[in-house]
């Protein structure tokens, strides 16, 4: 096996474990939550002797190993199990949602990635002049408030003073025309891109100005090339992994860390789906939840990685 298919194995299997890992940790990560389902469905007024026999129906008093090899095996057969309050299929409105969740992430990223490499390149063009300084001024006072407070704040001026556009997606409509769904969600789509931004934007701009310290860039300069070109010709293509990956890292969060802002606009995604069986201590979907966003970020951060090792010269070219 060469040295760039041991690495790029090495990485899966990592993977593999650490997912694994996350599984245990989740499933005694709900064994500490406070209350109780049965107390949940059957109300404060209920008695000891229906409590008991809930609970020995819906099974939360079998031994924890137990439970936790029942939900594994379930996982590897793509059996997210039923839920515990409702009796519904957990993978029918898990992947409904978690559809949901892709639409305003996807979107999201269109805006966000294409933004933040234009605004790092500028970045580098200007360097230490005033638009440099503007921009890095701008993504760091965006990314230094909570996105419960940027999301109050565009609502309330967008949704609520201008009335340009919905200030909640609780009129979101999976089945509605393509025009409609964007305007419900336009101002969580805001969020989430000048979240991410401000990350993306300088993780850009250090890549670029790392590999213009490079001597084939002076090279390119003593030939007479514009700045602009420079940057763009020779110097962003070569700094193309750690770019990738902190792209990678980010799309992980829009779609791992929208249960905040799922939660701001009333969005019916995972997270807002997560968050209300949290409060009614139904176990199954709270897991199958963690399980996948567990599964959607090491994911992402593991194409980031194998993206990475493949665009490596030295890897892919070893002497």
């Amino acid at each position: 096996m060469g040295l760039l298919a041991k690495l790029l194995a090495q990485r899966i299997a990592l993977g593999l474990l650490l997912l694994f890992l996350i599984s245990i940790f989740i499933f005694a990560g709900t064994l500490l939550l406070p209350g109780d389902v049965a107390q949940q469905i059957l109300g404060q007024t209920a008695t000891p002797e229906a409590l008991a026999n809930l609970r020995a129906k819906l099974g939360v008093n079998e031994p924890p190993i137990d439970r936790y090899l029942t939900w594994l095996g379930g996982l590897l057969t793509g059996d997210l199990g039923t839920a515990l309050t409702s009796g519904q299929n957990i993978n029918e409105a898990l992947f409904r949602r978690l559809a949901n969740t892709f639409f305003l992430a996807f979107w999201a990223a269109i805006i966000a990635v294409p933004l933040a490499i234009f605004l790092g390149l500028l970045a580098v063009r200007f360097r230490d002049r005033w638009p440099d300084k503007l921009i890095s001024a701008s993504t760091l006072s965006t990314i230094s408030m909570p996105e419960f407070v940027i999301g109050y704040i565009l609502m309330f001026i967008l949704g609520v003073k201008l009335r340009w556009f919905s200030p909640t997606a609780v009129g979101y409509r999976p089945d509605a025309d393509l025009l409609s769904r964007l305007d419900s969600i336009a101002i969580p789509i805001m969020v989430l891109t000048l979240v991410v931004l401000a990350h993306m934007m300088r993780m850009t701009r250090a890549a670029i100005l790392n590999v213009m310290q490079s001597a084939y860039i002076e090279t390119a300069e003593l030939k007479g090339l514009s700045t602009f070109t420079v940057i763009r010709k020779h110097a962003f293509p070569n700094a193309i992994s750690p770019v990738v990956n902190v792209v990678m890292l980010n799309l992980a969060y829009l779609v791992v860390g929208v249960v905040v802002v799922e939660v701001v606009f009333v969005y019916p995604g995972l997270g807002q789906y997560l968050v209300d069986h949290v409060t009614k201590r139904d176990i199954p979907v709270v897991q199958a939840c963690g399980i996948i966003f567990a599964t959607i970020y090491i994911g992402l951060n593991l194409v980031a990685d194998l993206i990475s090792i493949l665009t490596n010269p030295r890897l892919r070219h070893p002497k």
